[in-house]
């Protein structure tokens, strides 16, 4: 999969995701906007309510949705299931993609009506989902294989090439331009100092097509240079993040699990 169609996919998702949160709201919302202990009065009570057919819908839908994202997730990352079709990093994203639909389902199963141990469930919820938004911006940053393997420190510093060494054997530069390269120790210097690049190069009278590709090569070597550096850091952060993750998702699982098996025992069977 290219970059154009993994763009195109998450974009569609997002859209999915958008345009089903409104058109739950469009179709609802007299009912959603009654007071709650006047709803029992509204014409399509029987149809919204978590109970109904509508609602209770939902709510199924929304709860397989999730265990379904974390499954096949689950079973990609740590079991390499079906490692040959699935990429880990685009499983993530279908992964975040139910994980959001799903608990938006779950919400207007409840018609935005909280009480007891379901209030625990949904908060619960709510902590998953955002902890999730967190744990993608914290992978996102930390380099990976195109499989989405996570990469080591060592082969991150592996793939940096001595710049000086690759500009002068590339465009044969001279020793004001090499020596200038030299300097580039930090991101932040690197950074601020592209446009006394790009002024040395034009003194040099470099051709304007090289210059363009040795300012591209030396914002790659930027770009690698901070990841090598947040890599750490990044790591850290993202076994962190998975001790708030984990157990809310389990405390959610849980809960669910003993919201199903009260309603079933109490009769209610959707459509079936």
């Amino acid at each position: 999969m290219n970059k154009t169609i993994h763009t195109f996919f998450i974009l569609l998702m997002v859209a999915v995701t958008i345009l089903v949160t409104v058109y739950l709201f469009y179709i609802g919302y007299s009912y959603y906007q009654t007071p709650i202990e006047e709803r029992f009065y509204h014409p399509k009570h029987d149809w919204f309510k978590p109970s109904g057919a509508y609602g209770h819908g939902l709510g199924i839908i929304g709860t397989l949705m999730i265990l379904f994202g974390v499954s096949i997730y689950i079973a990609r990352k740590r079991y390499n299931f079906m490692s040959k079709y699935l990429r880990l990093k685009y499983l993530l994203e279908f992964h975040i993609f139910l994980c959001t639909l799903g608990p938006i389902l779950i919400l207007f199963h409840t018609s935005f009506k909280f009480g007891g141990i379901v209030s625990i469930a949904f908060w619960s919820m709510v902590a998953v989902v955002l902890s999730g938004v967190i744990g993608r911006f914290i992978y996102i940053q930390i380099p990976r294989t195109i499989e989405g393997r996570e990469l080591s420190l060592s082969e991150v510093k592996n793939m940096q090439n001595d710049l000086s060494v690759e500009m002068n054997s590339k465009f044969k530069l001279n020793e004001e331009t090499l020596a200038f390269l030299e300097t580039f120790t930090s991101e932040s210097t690197q950074k601020s100092s592209i446009w006394k690049l790009r002024k040395i190069l034009r003194k040099n009278k470099i051709a304007p097509q090289e210059r363009k590709s040795i300012i591209r090569t030396v914002k790659e070597e930027i770009s690698l240079s901070g990841k090598i550096k947040r890599l750490e850091t990044m790591q850290r952060l993202f076994k962190y993040w998975h001790v708030a993750h984990l157990p809310f998702a389990l405390i959610m699982l849980i809960i669910v699990i003993i919201h199903v098996g009260i309603t079933l025992a109490f009769g209610y069977k959707w459509i079936f």
